[in-house]
């Protein structure tokens, strides 16, 4: 449902065309956690994989590779370099923060992937990473990031916007940061720094377990590598997101 009074139709995800090929379905790149810490990005990468992006590569350490070797067969893996070669032209979306640690590190790998201007998904601890310097991200931020914060990070990264009206804090967010904020909980909230505000209902108590969030990160990535806009593809990851919990039932997990 959309919160005020425009007509604005809303997004779908449509069946690619039959002469489509993974080249044209759009490559997505995933930032791996260091060694021991690798589950949240391979969650993230299989969710991208799973809702259509033609090629999915998780990006990191050579050591974090060879355990993300051992659990994937169709993702690609390639060892980081310092000036993110990796992302070219042909790269469509890019997703950092699960499992990445909370760091110096990744403050610096989050403004150089900004600079890079692929639209982008910040979850976990890319967003954590900016507390003691939120304005630090803000400046870098354009309308093609998703942040994807539950309330303890939002508070985190918005220590100045009131979480009691959700609504209207999803709002403030986007509008003060310059990118699309999705907002996690029971109902999720997308709002987008021009005013659009959406929210998503159609969830289960079921998704509220260990790595839910890193795959919601993956879908809005995979999404984005096919071509959707930041809302559109934060609005559709939400509602299927919620559409597996709902599917999953007791016993669900990431």
């Amino acid at each position: 449902k959309i919160s005020d009074k425009r007509v604005i139709e809303r997004p779908v995800l449509l069946a690619p065309p039959a002469s489509t090929h993974k080249y044209a379905r759009g490559s997505a790149i995933v930032f791996s956690g260091p060694p021991l810490r690798t589950g949240a990005s391979r969650l993230s990468a299989q969710a991208a994989l799973t809702v259509g992006a033609g090629l999915v590569t998780i990006v990191g350490e050579y050591e974090a590779l060879k355990e993300h070797a051992a659990q994937v067969t169709a993702i690609m893996l390639r060892e980081v370099d310092p000036d993110l070669a990796i992302i070219d032209d042909r790269v469509r979306s890019a997703l950092l923060g699960p499992g990445a640690g909370i760091s110096t590190r990744t403050k610096e790998a989050v403004l150089r992937l900004l600079q890079k201007g692929v639209p982008l998904v910040l979850d976990a601890d890319a967003l954590t990473s900016f507390e003691l310097q939120p304005s630090e991200i803000f400046s870098a931020l354009h309308d093609q990031v998703v942040l994807t914060p539950h309330e303890g990070e939002f508070a985190r990264l918005f220590p100045v916007i009131d979480l009691a009206d959700r609504f209207t804090a999803a709002r403030l967010a986007a509008e003060l940061s310059g990118a699309v904020v999705l907002l996690k909980g029971a109902e999720t909230i997308v709002a987008a720094p021009d005013g659009r505000l959406a929210v998503n209902t159609h969830a289960a108590p079921w998704l509220a377990s260990a790595g839910s969030g890193d795959v919601l990160a993956g879908l809005v990535c995979g999404l984005l590598a096919q071509g959707s806009s930041a809302f559109e593809a934060a609005c559709i990851a939400a509602w299927l997101h919620g559409d597996i919990g709902i599917r999953g039932g007791p016993g669900l997990t990431a």
